[in-house]
């Protein structure tokens, strides 16, 4: 057996490469290694580190590499076997390997003054600031799309609800813009995690630094970055920037799961708010009636999975030592799979949502037979003088009265309603609507259609 140069004198077990490697999941890092390679070594040239013409080399093989890679020309064998140890168990050595392949000996001088952990830790930051960014365009897309919705059904009143019981009526408008509010921090969300990803590690090396004069800012300016990772062993041993992103989807995904939920209640016969166009309805195999709303379901279900890389990450890290191990190549499965998940989610959601109805004439129907109302009987009260918790209790036992007669409020003659507060006049009736009752809401905010108005305008100006 031909002697292995360096420190190891045996080749990797086989098995051991393939439980170690990789390079089926990190390979998709392939454009931001080429990225920040090429920035490095053109940094390397101008401290007089390498050579002018043999950065210029590196270079051009790199982007001649990244081409054959988008093309579908790239194959690297992670074999293990043969002279060299450190065979293409990941990307940064795939490409390496390759590189010199394609330029000879000099492409070896890439790997100067820097070491993979430095090297995969800009990489994912500089995905970070891809991905993030969008994750918040799609988010853009389903805020457009609930705005949309809004403003076509802006005059319908629909129940509110708390604890999954009608409350009072609100404006189906402000309902959708509730989701649209939420969806905002989400992307204010990635836009943080975009600005604090913005620093770059490169220099560190394996943790302590290098002994070579390499100009860090320098890389991080040619990178777009904000700045550099300040801190040696910070640097390369945390990955509070990933955790941070997945953090971000798992929080917009849980703001999809509710929406989603209230896509399912409401697509049901025994709600039937809306209907759901057929393209994103699927049937039964064996119910011929069947229209299941399944891509509301899917989405309600894939939060589980983004929670779960949330986790998974939290506890890969929360037991390491500085600085870098080996258990932190575990971090590239739960932030891809987090950032393909919301991303898919985002724009499925706005999609579906395009082709949903909702149904005018239900609400209307729905909004008659409760007592939604009810606190507009208390503030009634209010208004003619009577302290509100007074006010709260009457209100409550006109409710048991109206409920054990088989009532709506509406329809409880005035002298009943005199038998329990002498207030109660004629005018009564005319609170006792669901559209008045919005019309007199007057906080910020609120669901008035005056406030809602202002809330559309304010949102389409902005999402324009």
């Amino acid at each position: 057996m031909k002697k292995q140069p360096g420190r190891f004198r045996k080749p990797l077990d086989p098995e051991a490469l393939a439980y170690s490697s990789s390079l089926a999941v990190d390979r998709r890092l392939f454009r931001e290694d080429i990225e920040g390679s090429i920035a490095h070594v053109t940094m390397l040239a101008r401290q007089g580190i390498v050579s002018a013409k043999d950065a210029r080399a590196i270079c051009n093989g790199l982007r001649a590499i990244r081409k054959e890679i988008e093309s579908g020309g790239f194959w690297v064998k992670a074999s293990g076997r043969g002279a060299n140890r450190l065979a293409a168990d990941d990307v940064h050595m795939a490409i390496e390997q390759r590189l010199i392949e394609t330029i000879g000996p000099r492409g070896g001088l890439l790997h100067t003054a820097r070491s993979r952990n430095d090297q995969v830790a800009l990489d994912e930051r500089l995905y970070l600031r891809s991905a993030a960014e969008s994750v918040r365009r799609e988010a853009r897309r389903l805020q457009k799309a609930l705005v949309r919705k809004a403003r076509a059904y802006r005059t319908v009143v629909m129940p509110g609800y708390t604890h999954l019981q009608r409350a009072q009526p609100v404006l189906l408008a402000h309902h959708l813009l509730a989701y649209v509010e939420m969806l905002e921090r989400d992307r204010e969300r990635f836009a943080d995690c975009i600005r604090r990803a913005a620093r770059s590690p490169l220099g560190a090396a394996a943790l302590a630094g290098t002994p070579f004069p390499v100009d860090r800012a320098g890389v991080a300016r040619d990178l777009g970055l904000a700045g550099i990772v300040e801190n040696s062993l910070d640097a390369v041993s945390d990955r509070d920037v990933v955790i941070e992103c997945i953090a971000a989807c798992a929080i917009t995904m849980m703001h999809l799961s509710r929406l989603a939920e209230e896509l399912v209640l409401w697509n049901s016969t025994e709600w039937h708010f809306i209907t759901i166009g057929e393209e994103f309805t699927t049937g039964s195999s064996i119910m011929p009636q069947k229209q299941n709303p399944d891509m509301a379901e899917l989405v309600r279900g894939k939060t589980g999975r983004v929670y779960g890389d949330l986790v998974a990450l939290l506890t890969v890290m929360k037991g390491i030592p500085l600085a870098y191990n080996r258990d932190m190549q575990e971090d590239k499965e739960p932030l891809f799979d987090a950032v393909d998940t919301a991303t898919a989610s985002l724009r499925i959601m706005a999609r579906m949502l395009a082709t949903v109805s909702f149904d005018r004439d239900r609400f209307a129907e729905e909004l008659r037979h409760d007592f939604l109302l009810a606190t507009e009987l208390a503030d009634y009260l209010v208004r003619k003088g009577m302290p509100f918790r007074k006010a709260h209790g009457v209100a409550g036992e006109i409710v048991r009265e109206c409920a054990a007669s088989g009532l709506s409020l509406p329809d409880l003659p005035l002298e009943r309603y005199r038998r329990f507060a002498e207030e109660f006049r004629e005018d009564l009736y005319a609170v006792l609507d669901p559209h008045a009752s919005v019309a007199r809401k007057r906080s910020a905010g609120s669901t008035s259609p005056k406030e809602v108005e202002k809330a559309l305008h304010r949102w389409e100006k902005k999402l324009s």
